[in-house]
């Protein structure tokens, strides 16, 4: 269900969900945190929709998604209350500003915060180069960026400013990956790790991760190859493909080595002599599967702090 408020004002936003919730026509339980998705006109906002609404299934929310359009123009706010399958589990409130009011994004949201619950930031484009000090990022217990969409210097802008309660999309989209990896480790003979290599796009945020998140756990020199293929490499199918094209980790007993053999295939080979290398079905992940699971913790996000922290160490190479 849509209700349409063209020239609004953020105080009959309220009232309309206020007479909603009179009605019994308002999601008024299970809602379990505030969702703040800040993006421009400029944007594809209804993908940005589309995720948040799969991702709330997991998470009911307010979510409220805050496009910023001409900020030189009169002002202007036109809003969309979605509620029920609309909505996923949600209310959704997507707000459209132009004019003045663009730049006191903090007022506009702050009738229409849930009382008591958790807030997160999500930006799905380009984020403030300290999201901490963002006037929303000041509110949020979590902010989510995401530098696959973001400038160039967006991780060097992580790592200078991260502050707890940071995270990256780019960190969620290898997982699935960092789990394969961990449990390699586990499997005997457990000799001593030695040296690894990653190999990647020479853009891709998701491989640079990697390589600090080994760096910082394993504690030997890691090489980061940079790669001239595209940040989002495809098959021959256009399927995209996982960002990590091939890992080796060198220990004393052989080296662990895993690598890409499709869209949705790794090919695992490791040390034991006769044993023949495993495929493991895995793939890319969608936008809703990230912003899902950075929905399930408020905490703060050590691993992606340790990886930021581990990219000092890392040694980069063309190749």
């Amino acid at each position: 269900m849509i209700f349409e408020l063209p020239d609004t004002t953020t105080h009959q936003i309220s009232k309309t969900l206020s007479r909603l919730r009179e009605s019994g026509t308002q999601v008024t339980t299970g809602r379990v945190l505030t969702l703040i998705v800040v993006t421009n006109s400029e944007s594809d906002v209804a993908a940005i929709t589309e995720s948040t609404n799969e991702a709330s299934r997991e998470h009911p929310s307010r979510v409220l998604i805050l496009v910023v359009g001409d900020k030189a123009a009169e002002t202007k706010v036109d809003a969309e209350v979605r509620i029920g399958g609309d909505a996923g589990a949600s209310e959704m409130i997507i707000i459209h500003l132009n004019g003045p009011v663009a730049d006191n994004l903090q007022s506009v949201v702050t009738p229409l915060l849930l009382p008591d619950t958790p807030i997160v930031a999500w930006w799905p484009g380009q984020s403030p180069e300290d999201p901490s000090k963002d006037p929303i990022g000041k509110i949020a217990h979590r902010r989510i960026t995401d530098a696959l969409y973001d400038r160039e210097t967006a991780l060097q802008d992580r790592i200078e400013n991260y502050r707890p309660g940071d995270t990256d999309m780019t960190w969620a989209r290898i997982t699935q990956w960092r789990g394969l990896v961990a449990s390699s480790l586990d499997h005997p003979p457990h000799g001593e790790v030695t040296a690894v290599r990653v190999r990647g796009s020479s853009t891709s945020t998701s491989v640079d991760l990697a390589a600090g998140w080994l760096a910082r756990r394993l504690n030997v020199p890691v090489i980061r190859e940079c790669t001239d293929s595209p940040t989002v490499a495809c098959d021959e199918a256009g399927t995209p493909l996982l960002s990590v094209e091939r890992l080796e980790i060198e220990r004393a007993t052989g080296s662990i080595v895993i690598s890409i053999q499709d869209a949705h295939t790794l090919r695992v080979e490791m040390p034991e002599k006769g044993t023949a290398p495993a495929l493991v079905a895995i793939g890319r992940r969608s936008e809703a599967d990230c912003l899902a699971e950075e929905l399930r913790h408020m905490d703060p996000d050590l691993g992606y702090q340790h990886a930021l922290a581990g990219l000092s160490s890392v040694n980069r190479i063309d190749v």
